[in-house]
C-alpha cells in the first residue's frame, strides 16, 4: 500500500507534466476530445501545484527586525 506522499507528485514533476500537457495541446493533429482530456488533467495538475505552493508558503518563516522568526 502506497502512502499519500508517494502518490502525490513533487512540484517539479508536476511542472514537467504540465509542460508536456501544453506541448501536447499545441499539436495540430489533436482531436477535440483529446484536447479536452488534456486540458482537464492539466487543470488538475495546476490545482495540485497551487496547493503545494500554498503549503510551502505557510511553512516559510520570515525574520523580523528583532531577529526573531515569524510564520509567513
Amino acid at each position: 500500500m502506497e502512502s499519500n506522499e508517494s502518490k502525490e507528485l513533487k512540484l517539479e514533476e508536476a511542472f514537467e507534466k504540465l509542460e508536456e500537457t501544453v506541448q501536447a495541446l499545441e499539436q495540430e493533429d489533436i482531436s477535440l476530445e483529446e484536447s479536452f482530456q488534456l486540458y482537464k488533467s492539466g487543470m488538475e495538475l495546476l490545482k495540485q501545484c497551487n496547493q503545494s505552493i500554498d503549503m510551502v508558503e505557510k511553512k516559510v518563516l520570515v525574520l523580523n527586525e528583532n531577529g526573531e522568526t515569524d510564520e509567513f
